[in-house]
């Protein structure tokens, strides 16, 4: 940290305090005696998201509890599970290395989230995310999923 008196790179924390957004930390020069204050803030990254068709979008929590509640409808799930799914759905996301998912990725982990919660609520959402054109494809799907 260069001090901003003397140019010097030399610097001792005196203080540290952290907020919700960044860390203040009261230093002294090392050369010339002066106390400065810096600011630490985390680099939030965004993640993006990568569409079937090659489209990015900017990652919207919300659709992907919107795909949930449809699939959750009239179904004895609690919003309060569905939001803990969200948040477990998002975290995983950031986790990773990668700020562009595709939705591919997204779909396999919701369905594989639904799939230990509520059979139907999972084929609900396999069938829109799979695209089910007929009853043999939700057949077949079935199948796997009695596996």
């Amino acid at each position: 940290m260069l001090c901003p008196y003397c140019q010097n790179k030399e610097s001792k924390v005196m203080d540290s305090r952290e907020s919700e957004e960044s860390i203040r930390r009261r230093r002294e020069c090392l050369a010339c005696g002066k106390r400065f204050t810096t600011y630490e803030r985390t680099e939030k990254t965004d993640l993006v998201v990568i569409k079937k068709d090659g489209r990015k979008e900017p990652f919207n929590i919300e659709k992907v509890k919107a795909g949930i509640l449809k699939a959750c409808e009239k179904r004895p799930i609690s919003i309060e599970k569905i939001d803990a799914i969200c948040d477990e759905i998002e975290s995983k996301l950031k986790k990773r290395e990668k700020t562009e998912i595709p939705t591919a990725l997204i779909g396999e982990i919701v369905m594989k989230k639904l799939k230990k919660i509520d059979e139907i609520a999972y084929l609900r959402f396999a069938s829109v995310y799979k695209e089910f054109k007929d009853v043999g494809e939700f057949r077949k799907e079935l199948k796997i999923f009695a596996r």
